[in-house]
């Protein structure tokens, strides 16, 4: 195997135990907008939010006007709230600057989260039939070839680039600059944003998408630019969380993010998909 190769498959190794975790993206068995007042919660059917884990009544889940999240527990109800048993709490969300209060009831965990300015709960559990009946991940062979370096080309000031998603929402994120690469002879450029600010973040599409691939597009991560320079390793191109589960909120791959050549390298489409 060459160094390469190993690169490639430590890559993938953390990648299969970062999703198959038990409070990874296997795990995700719930996505629900909070109206404003009091929102009803538990796997009953009477409740406002019917949950998937838990208690047929967990409690209520109260958005006020102001935007604070509050949560109190039904009678009976064993939670912990960050680690802490609490019968009431004020939920933070993870809007930028903010960590998501964790509350935990049996193998469950739930979060508050902002998308496009609403407030919705995301739902975990580790014991989630995406998770616990994982169908694993198919690759392409591994392919030197697509071990791209790319021309890093910066922008001053950024780019905005707008990312629609599979909720309907449109994100806009700021673009430090784009990648440019050939291929057979052809020029292809690559804009991402930064995740972190140590690293560089690409939602990209390409022609095996909707066939070998995910349709909505792959992911991948590489470092920042070095001297002018900036390595795109396709073979580590991973899919969405929307491939494994219906209620991951992904990006979708931009229209200056759509390649126009088959990149036959890295995470082929699950065959478990929800889609």
């Amino acid at each position: 195997m060459t160094s390469h190769e190993n690169e490639v498959a430590k890559a993938r190794a953390h990648r299969l135990d970062l999703l198959t975790a038990p409070g990874g993206w296997l795990s995700l068995v719930g996505f629900d907008w909070l109206r404003e007042g009091v929102n009803r919660i538990g796997r009953a059917d009477d409740n406002d939010i019917v949950l998937q884990a838990g208690p047929d009544h967990l409690g209520t889940i109260t958005l006020a006007a102001d935007g604070v999240t509050t949560i109190a527990f039904a009678p009976g109800v064993e939670a912990l709230v960050d680690g802490e048993k609490q019968q009431h709490a004020t939920l933070s969300d993870d809007a930028p600057g903010r960590r998501s209060t964790e509350v935990r009831f049996g193998t469950a965990q739930l979060f508050v989260i902002v998308r496009d300015g609403r407030k919705a709960i995301r739902v975990k559990d580790s014991q989630a039939d995406t998770r616990v009946n994982f169908n694993g991940l198919d690759y392409f062979p591994i392919d030197a070839s697509w071990r791209v370096t790319a021309d890093w080309v910066p922008f001053d000031p950024p780019y905005e680039l707008e990312l629609g998603t599979v909720i309907g929402t449109i994100e806009t994120e700021r673009v430090p600059g784009k990648a440019v690469f050939t291929r057979e002879g052809r020029t292809f450029e690559l804009y991402p944003y930064h995740e972190t600010p140590d690293a560089l973040f690409f939602v990209f599409g390409d022609l095996t998408g909707g066939k070998e691939t995910y349709g909505a597009g792959r992911f991948l991560d590489t470092g920042l630019p070095v001297d002018g320079k900036l390595v795109l390793d396709f073979n580590e191109a991973r899919n969405p969380p929307c491939s494994f589960t219906p209620y991951a909120t992904c990006q979708l791959a931009p229209p200056e993010n759509r390649l126009d050549v088959r990149v036959e390298a890295g995470e082929l489409n699950y065959r478990g998909s929800p889609h």
